[in-house]
């Protein structure tokens, strides 16, 4: 391997799986999101123009967190702002090289300071999830404003608007203390969620920008578990991605090919990830305060009893959605709840519930049209089960899912014949 494609290499893999540590050490520090984000990004432009050169030092990661710190110095002087963090980014730098320079330096994980941050009050509410996912995990703005459903132009509008306004509010960069965190919690779930569930959707590992999410969002949710052992929805948020992990390899055929739940091979799943998802929900149930996340968990735990039992509790996973649904009347909730539903009581009863939900809901929701399809093949109403295939495979960025529904909707035209 060359040693330019070797340093682009580690520079790749340094970002991918540093990101956070760094924006979170960096503006935790600087007081400004967009500053440290600019200055990441000045540091990797230099590590590609020196590390081909000069070889790729021995700690990757020290030396872009180096790098950075170093523009966000020299950016303060030029413009003569920031003179009272300047001081203490000075101080830093004296230090850090005292002891031994910035090849042997660790910095700490502050990721769930920064998650807790981008949850403060003065920050827009509807903007706390998306901050974290572009902040912390280093989502873009156009994957971010395909889950929320705004153009990509919009959601990089709002962005850059909430980080100039940390900038300018000078909001503090601090915990919150214990009777605050309440108050934050539920939106860095909900931002530790949304990132496990776009890197899970990424079966097939063709987008560089979610390679490692799920990996990162398990990690946060560890973090936060030590953080606050006695929240139960934690622990649930924790036992949900262990059962999604304990599946992962079996969701692949040995050929690569798309798996569902339903048809995998249980000895292919992860004993171990699931019994450190039972024990996690078992923690979480001694609170006595039911959640969303613990509906979720629970219903996963359902499902990988089928490893033990050979069968699927179908009744169970639609009462576990009936709460689910009062909690959370999430999109992917109703389209659960119909699922399940239809495997318990028929698909005529199932295709009813998901009828019901608003159709300017769905329009671009792609499980809504695969399910869809499905229960109008049960039912026998071929036509619209093949404008239904239609509509699900045009909305698959997947190109492994693409291709089962591909398959199942040609099975579909031969049984037609």
């Amino acid at each position: 391997m060359s040693a330019g494609r070797n340093a682009r290499d580690t520079i790749d893999r340094a970002v991918r799986e540093s990101y956070g540590r760094l924006i979170a050490y960096l503006a935790v520090r600087w007081r400004d999101v967009a500053a440290a984000e600019d200055a990441l990004a000045d540091a990797v432009v230099a590590a590609l123009e020196s590390w081909p050169r000069a070889g790729v030092p021995d700690k990757p990661e020290a030396w872009l967190l180096t790098a950075a710190r170093r523009r966000l110095i020299d950016g303060a002087r030029r413009a003569s702002l920031q003179q009272q963090t300047l001081p203490a980014l000075l101080a830093m730098t004296d230090r850090m090289e005292r002891e031994g320079g910035a090849a042997d330096v660790a910095f700490p994980d502050e990721r769930l300071q920064m998650l807790f941050l981008c949850a403060h009050p003065d920050i827009d509410p509807a903007m706390r999830t998306p901050l974290m996912l572009n902040a912390v995990l280093g989502i873009d703005a156009a994957r971010i404003a395909s889950a929320f459903i705004v153009k990509p132009a919009t959601m990089g509008q709002r962005l850059t608007r909430v980080k100039a306004k940390i900038r300018e509010d000078r909001i503090q960069f601090e915990l919150p203390d214990a009777e605050a965190l309440p108050q934050r919690i539920d939106a860095v779930l909900e931002a530790i969620y949304a990132a496990y569930g776009s890197g899970w959707d990424d079966l097939a590992g063709v987008d560089p920008r979610r390679k490692g999410l799920t990996e990162e969002a398990i990690s946060l949710g560890r973090l936060l578990v030590r953080f606050m052992p006695e929240e139960p929805e934690a622990q649930g948020l924790l036992a949900f991605m262990l059962h999604g992990e304990a599946r992962r390899e079996a969701r692949r055929s040995e050929t690569g090919s798309y798996v569902p739940l339903l048809e995998q091979e249980v000895s292919r799943w992860s004993v171990l990830h699931i019994e450190e998802a039972e024990r996690c929900l078992n923690r979480a149930a001694q609170a006595g305060r039911i959640g969303r996340f613990q509906l979720e968990a629970a219903i996963q735990s359902v499902h990988a009893q089928r490893a033990r039992t050979g069968r699927v509790e179908w009744e169970a996973i639609g009462l576990l959605y009936e709460g689910l649904v009062r909690l959370a009347p999430t999109i992917g909730s109703l389209v659960g709840r119909a699922a399940a539903v239809a495997e318990a009581r028929g698909a005529e009863t199932g295709l009813r519930l998901l009828e019901a939900i608003p159709s300017s809901a769905v329009e671009g929701y792609q499980p809504y049209w695969a399910l869809r399809a499905h229960l109008l093949v049960r039912m026998r109403r071929r036509e619209e089960a093949r404008a239904a295939y239609r509509l699900a495979i045009g909305l698959c960025s997947d190109p492994a899912v693409r291709a089962y529904l591909y398959r199942q909707s040609a099975f579909l035209n031969r049984w037609n014949e």
